[in-house]
């Protein structure tokens, strides 16, 4: 979907602020960068929102996928950032994203069990391990809510984790693959996004994206 002019200078100034230091300065600042006065730049961020290249909070930013500016349960440390990444599936592609980090370290907790986990992810191979991520909520039910859908994006141990997870939240089963996967899914998933201009990926574009990672059925908008 296209957007004006003046969101794509807020958007592209977001992400590689982000990409650079791992944080946002005050918005006031964000937007006095880009000589745009306050009102402005709050409607090119409703914009970003409304055409999903933002999440927002209170009006803030909370989510530029693959990065968040809060926890969601995963650091990724970098040669010289510290991000939050936004999930398990953000946080394996931001090594694939920021040209100067290529090997960073991916660190979190297993929810069922709080067993800490953490990988050097690369954008050269999969990491090594047995843990298994799981995704709750299905692909074409991430918006408009993509906070809580990231925040359910997680790494267990293993599946045993995974079942006493969900008991325990009352959940159903969503999506399970392994190590592999997910970086496959992260690998080129986000490309472009540090570029400008950026244009989403449509539903075609992504159903086929995901057919081409090793993903399938319902949960990923393939027939059942």
């Amino acid at each position: 979907m296209t957007i004006s002019d003046t969101a794509e200078r807020v958007r592209h100034t977001i992400y590689t602020h982000l990409a650079r230091t791992g944080a946002l300065p005050p918005r006031d600042e964000l937007a006095a960068s880009l000589d745009l006065s306050a009102d402005v730049y709050q409607q090119a961020l409703t914009e970003l929102a409304d055409t999903r290249n933002l999440v927002l909070k209170n009006g803030q930013v909370e989510m530029a996928h693959p990065f968040a500016t809060r926890s969601f349960g995963f650091s990724v440390m970098g040669p010289h950032t510290l991000w939050w990444g936004g999930c398990a599936w953000d946080s394996f592609a931001i090594p694939h994203l920021v040209p100067d980090s290529p090997s960073v370290l991916v660190a979190t907790t297993c929810p069922a069990c709080d067993t800490p986990h953490a990988w050097t992810v690369t954008n050269q191979a999969p990491p090594t391990g047995d843990q298994v991520a799981h995704f709750l909520t299905p692909a074409d039910q991430i918006w408009p809510d993509a906070a809580h859908a990231c925040d359910n994006q997680l790494i267990f141990c293993d599946e045993t984790c995974v079942n006493t997870w969900l008991d325990r939240h009352g959940h159903q089963r969503g999506y399970i693959m392994s190590l592999k996967t997910l970086w496959n899914l992260a690998a080129h998933w986000y490309e472009g996004r540090l570029g400008t201009p950026y244009i989403r990926r449509d539903p075609t574009a992504a159903t086929d994206y995901f057919r081409s990672v090793g993903l399938h059925g319902s949960f990923w908008g393939f027939p059942g």
